[in-house]
């Protein structure tokens, strides 16, 4: 799929549920970088499927954001999509392109998909991981009514100087609040273990994971608004790289706890 408004190239993964939709439509739940994590992602909601008599859960549709290619990870798309730019500054070629991003799945992917099967639209949930879970966070404060879940794993909030933390108080400002899960392994700041120089360790020690996370959960847990919709995983054994498995896995089940029928 083209973007209009950018011209740049995605490959749009869909799973429907075998079940006929509710009579709101399908719930549907969105994953950032989808060559890898669309087939996780459609696992789990299958999975979840084969045991819906006994939990009651509605299985959603999962639609899996990628790009063009045969890579998990397209690292100079994402670094393009997820990132934020600063405030008043010139984003770097290749980066920065968040907004424009969210503009493309909100205005381009939202229509196409709900022109092609039944979903509700109250019920949408976006996933994603480190540069991804930053994406999540700007979509989260910018637009927090996009989506009604918000499922951000190892959020790179440190990213120019943290500036997605400006933007929170778009969202503090709403009256009707998103759910949201925040997670981060456990390990992500221990010291790297690499043949690194002393200069690229003090550049991996500066990108703490673990508070920024932890901090921005206690924030929003703080508002009264919020309290009883955040929820918090520091991934115990779960490093940067694989944390993405199981924050996906826990996230589907946030989402899908909130799809029980009595």
């Amino acid at each position: 799929m083209e973007a209009a408004g950018s011209g740049q190239r995605y490959r749009i993964f869909v799973a429907e549920p075998a079940s006929p939709p509710p009579a709101a439509g399908h719930p549907v739940i969105f994953v950032l970088d989808g060559n890898a994590a669309f087939p996780v992602a459609a696992f789990l909601a299958r999975s979840a499927a084969g045991r819906r008599e006994v939990t009651g859960q509605v299985p959603p549709l999962v639609v899996g954001i990628g790009y063009p290619g045969t890579d998990d990870f397209d690292v100079a798309a994402r670094r393009r999509d997820y990132t934020v730019g600063p405030d008043g500054v010139v984003a770097a070629p290749g980066e920065g392109g968040a907004e424009r991003f969210l503009s493309f799945i909100e205005q381009e992917l939202k229509p196409l998909l709900a022109a092609r099967y039944r979903i509700d639209p109250r019920r949408q949930a976006l996933f994603g991981h480190s540069f991804g879970g930053l994406f999540v966070l700007h979509a989260l404060f910018t637009r927090p009514a996009s989506f009604s879940t918000f499922i951000a794993s190892s959020p790179s909030i440190w990213w120019q100087d943290k500036r997605v933390l400006g933007e929170l108080p778009g969202l503090l400002a709403q009256s009707v609040m998103p759910r949201i899960q925040i997670s981060v392994g456990a390990l992500e700041d221990d010291p790297p273990k690499g043949n690194y120089s002393p200069e690229m360790r003090a550049l991996l020690a500066s990108r703490t994971m673990i508070p920024e996370a932890r901090d921005l959960a206690a924030t929003l847990q703080a508002q009264s608004a919020l309290k009883d919709k955040v929820v918090y995983h520091e991934l115990a054994g779960e490093d940067h790289g694989p944390a993405w498995l199981p924050a996906l896995s826990r996230g589907m089940q946030f989402f899908l706890a909130q799809l029980a029928t009595p």
